[in-house]
């Protein structure tokens, strides 16, 4: 049997026969005992930090630009689409399937200027000149492919390696095999940068078929991050402590009639840990605690860059304290998708997301962070070097540009091409999978060997494909 399984069993029979169980957990949070007394009085197994093999990194912090950027316009350079501008694509580059239709329209130039930053001399545009300074620290993948042609199927992909909603989240993954190291907030937090929903919503960051708690915890705008973290006011000790009584006789009485559902199990630790994250959570969040200087590297003091300045320095602050994945949604509800006037979309995206991503990266790398966390940068896929309503383009998941940083990232490099126009990676070519997998190297995890049995048969978090790309750390 599952050892998983096993585990979960047991903590149930724990729960109906312990005693204690879930009211002393509560109670020990509210009287401020210590974590650890905490985990000990409630019977919570914690991950540790026993990995596959040598870890490079101990987090991640994704920044996903949601909608898919231009490649062409910010990591790739291509002299020959400028050349052919307003002809159709040449018939040597064979059929050309997009969503819009569009395969037929004529080639549509980057009007970019582009300029060769670091040692390595890393091309990178004018999009995005804080970026170009941290390009000795950055591996730009540009041989990138995936398999969703939409939105909904290409962010579901890059989240959970499938196009197919009701698989575990790369986070979920993450949080499953090395847990936290802050037993006191979650090991997986989402963050996104407006109040539209991010395609697929919660799904993105949904623990699947594998049990609640590794889901992801998204984290809000505004003076309380964490709903409902704070007790309401009016609501004292004593009414709290009979409202947990209840709960415990509600959740024992189901425990004793479903001893084999799980749901139970996630629902107990997400009281448990939202009880530990009284203590720290307000903490965690307290942006204002920053300097002043600080607070300026990542743009918080503009306008345009606040929003998500903030977010990246919240990243920062989690990755600091423990937390192992955090995901960052910029653009959230596809404003990347750039179908037309793309000049004015991705100028205004660029202006909003550049100075945070350095400052993010800056700030990482002079507190001793960045050797130990990976960040990545990238969306669903990019764009069509073929032009879509005259002065936009459509979805291209055949070949686009991603980069990684930091977590044993050698940077300065630039992996992988694309053709002469950017429409398809010819050379090491990445896919979704090998994303996932080397990211997942990288935290210690082999892709093969990380499982989870759901109805009888071991699933694996990038479903038996995927290879390291050991290029990412020798260079």
């Amino acid at each position: 049997m599952n050892p998983e399984r096993l585990s979960s069993i047991a903590r149930r029979r724990f729960l109906q026969t312990g005693g204690a169980g879930f009211v002393a957990t509560a109670a020990a949070a509210l009287l401020g005992e210590s974590p650890e007394q905490s985990a000990v009085t409630s019977g919570l197994k914690f991950a540790g930090s026993v990995t596959q093999f040598p870890a490079t990194a101990k987090s991640v912090i994704f920044l996903f630009m949601e909608g898919g950027p231009s490649h062409l316009d910010l990591f790739d350079p291509k002299p020959l689409l400028n050349q052919l501008a307003g002809q159709r694509m040449p018939d040597s580059f064979g059929d050309v399937i997009t969503p819009m239709g569009e395969s037929h329209s004529p080639l549509l130039a980057s009007q970019r200027r582009w300029q060769q930053h670091g040692e390595a001399g890393t091309w990178v545009s004018n999009w995005l000149p804080h970026t170009a300074q941290c390009m000795d620290d950055i591996a730009v993948i540009r041989s990138c492919w995936a398999d969703g042609i939409n939105h909904s199927s290409g962010v579901c992909q890059m989240n959970t390696c499938s196009i197919l909603g009701g698989r575990p989240s790369l986070g979920s993954w993450v949080s499953y095999g090395l847990g936290s190291e802050n037993q006191n907030l979650p090991s997986f937090i989402v963050l996104q940068d407006n109040k539209s929903s991010v395609v697929n919503g919660p799904r993105n960051w949904s623990a699947g078929f594998m049990p609640a708690m590794y889901q992801g915890v998204r984290l809000h705008e505004g003076s309380e991050p964490i709903p409902n973290l704070n007790p309401p006011q009016g609501s004292g000790l004593n009414q709290q402590r009979g409202k947990l009584r209840l709960l415990d006789r509600l959740n024992r009485d189901f425990a004793n009639q479903h001893p084999e559902q799980s749901e139970l199990e996630a629902r107990i630790a997400a009281y448990e840990l939202a009880f530990r994250m009284q203590v720290q959570a307000p903490e965690a969040v307290a942006i204002d605690q920053e300097t002043t200087a600080t607070q300026a590297m990542y743009g918080m003091d503009r306008k345009e860059t606040a929003t998500f300045g903030r977010m990246c320095l919240l990243a920062r602050r989690l990755v600091e304290r423990g937390v192992r994945f955090v995901q960052l949604y910029h653009g959230a509800g596809s404003k990347w998708d750039a179908h037309a006037g793309i000049e004015a979309n991705h100028t205004e995206l660029c202006q909003a997301s550049d100075q945070p991503v350095a400052g993010l990266l800056k700030d990482l790398k002079q507190r001793g962070l960045l050797d130990q966390t990976l960040v990545v940068w990238g969306g669903e896929f990019g764009r069509t070097p073929m032009s879509e309503k005259g002065n936009g383009r459509d979805h291209n998941p055949t070949g686009f540009t991603m980069w990684m940083a930091g977590g044993g990232v050698r940077g300065g490099q630039t992996i992988g091409t694309t053709d002469e126009l950017g429409l398809r990676a010819v050379e090491d070519r990445l896919h979704v999978h090998d994303l996932h997998a080397s990211m997942l190297h990288l935290l210690g995890l082999d892709n093969r060997q990380l499982t989870w049995f759901f109805k009888g048969r071991p699933e694996r978090p990038t479903t038996n494909e995927g290879d390291f790309f050991k290029r990412l750390v020798t260079g």
